[in-house]
């Protein structure tokens, strides 16, 4: 390691943003072992104290990590090294199944919309102080309520990944455990590393996160719990009522313990929602509108508890300040006129994947897909899998983005699948894969 890199600075801040930078630059790749500090105080010519407030400062980074007896290493995916970097480049002529888009075709025309929208800003332009569109609130509380979800107080938000940073930063500090699902979001996972917390995984299957793999996590003292709804990102799960009940239960023992719920999966996913929300006493509920009315809407209503509530707007007032009210009123006009038919978006995407699954399983493939736009397929090895798979001109997304000890596997986004592929897909994919081992995801 010190042939590549040299440990210099003369405070604490100066050796951290010097390892960081190397990091960064690839002269300290991912796993590579760094001195002790009493050898960094002595090769920067520092007290240790000064040494161990640099591998502070880099823990809380994301840079670093302590591995007890094995030392300090850079962590295997340092913060400056995001998940969407691990990418599939897809020759011309091949059909790409990497994106995690939606299908435009199933999206509502928005000229109406947002020309309402326009009309309402000009009769009553928002200023500075202006408040989150009450039309859309109330839309949206009687939606959440509808189902299951407690009535709370609401806000805003830019997104899903936007209320959870805010309230992830309001809650947590660097260093704190998070338990995440794995595989899981990538978004989420780069979040996690980026805020230097220490990520928790979760096993799961098709009904959700394990009810043993949520229980270890709370006992290693997570602070915070991240649970997909509907079309968890990459497996397609849904926690089904069972699930809820086993979970609920396991969280109502740790009331302190922060949940967040992503139900990204509204508006396009077929299965009820079985809420998980009010079973601690810190908890928020996002609900995205990406997938079902379009991901440039860049908008998610947000419930919870009232103290996580207004340190997420008060977090919110710091940054951003507001959510556009001119997307505000039109994803109102969109809710009001049913714009977007739910039933008929779910059963076009349900068709698609439980289609490409049926076919797998009828040549010995074994895949994961029980709701949203996504397929996970385990596999033996992802680089030889993806390799003949484009040979034979199909491209996926590496499962390699979104996992932390689970097994290997491949993602295929179905949105943009027409039904007469999915027959010609699932033999090409039976003749590029080997055989996964059998288990819940692997």
């Amino acid at each position: 390691m010190l042939e590549k890199y040299t440990i210099e600075g003369g405070t604490a801040s100066e050796i951290a943003a010097g390892v960081e930078a190397a990091v960064s630059e690839g002269r300290l790749p991912p796993g590579a072992t760094l001195p002790p500090v009493r050898e960094v105080a002595a090769l920067a010519g520092v007290s240790p104290g000064t040494a161990a407030a640099a591998y502070r400062l880099l823990r809380e980074r994301g840079v670093i990590e302590t591995a007890g007896r094995r030392g300090t290493r850079v962590r295997s995916r340092p913060a400056s090294t995001f998940r969407e970097e691990i990418r599939v480049e897809v020759p011309p002529g091949v059909r790409d199944l990497s994106k995690g888009n939606p299908d435009p075709r199933l999206l509502p025309p928005l000229h109406e919309a947002l020309a309402v929208a326009a009309r309402a800003h000009e009769e009553r332009p928002a200023m500075y102080g202006t408040g989150d569109d009450e039309e859309l609130l109330g839309l949206a509380g009687r939606r959440l309520r509808a189902d299951g979800v407690p009535a709370a107080p609401l806000a805003i938000t830019s997104g899903t990944l936007d209320a959870v940073e805010r309230v992830l930063t309001a809650h947590l500090r660097p260093g704190d455990a998070i338990a995440v699902e794995d595989p899981g979001w990538t978004a989420l996972l780069d979040l996690v590393a980026v805020l230097g917390l220490r990520p928790v995984p979760m096993r799961l299957d098709d009904e959700g996160p394990l009810p043993e793999q949520l229980d270890r996590a709370l006992r290693a003292g997570a602070r915070a719990v991240v649970i997909t709804a509907r079309a968890q990102n990459p497996t397609g799960a849904a926690v089904s009522a069972a699930r809820a009940g086993e979970l609920r239960e396991l969280l109502a023992a740790h009331p302190e313990v922060l949940l967040v719920e992503d139900d990204h999966g509204a508006g396009f996913v077929e299965l009820p929602l079985h809420p998980l929300a009010g079973a601690t006493t810190r908890w928020i509920h996002v609900r995205s509108t990406a997938k079902s009315l379009g991901p440039d809407l860049r908008l998610a209503p947000v419930t919870g508890d009232p103290v996580t509530l207004e340190r997420l707007r008060g977090r919110q007032r710091l940054a951003a300040g507001w959510v556009s009210h001119l997307l505000q009123h039109a994803v109102a006009h969109l809710w009001r006129t049913n714009a977007a038919d739910p039933a008929t978006v779910a059963a076009s995407y349900a068709a698609r994947r439980n289609g490409l699954v049926a076919a797998l399983a009828e040549r010995g493939v074994r895949a994961h897909g029980r709701t949203g736009l996504n397929v996970w397929i385990p596999v033996a090895d992802e680089s030889t899998a993806i390799t003949r798979l484009l040979a034979r001109g199909w491209a996926c997304a590496p499962g390699a983005r979104n996992r932390i000890g689970s097994p290997p596997a491949l993602r295929l986004t179905v949105s943009s699948l027409d039904l007469p592929e999915i027959e010609p897909l699932a033999a090409d994919l039976a003749a590029a894969l080997t055989p996964a081992p059998i288990g819940r995801y692997g």
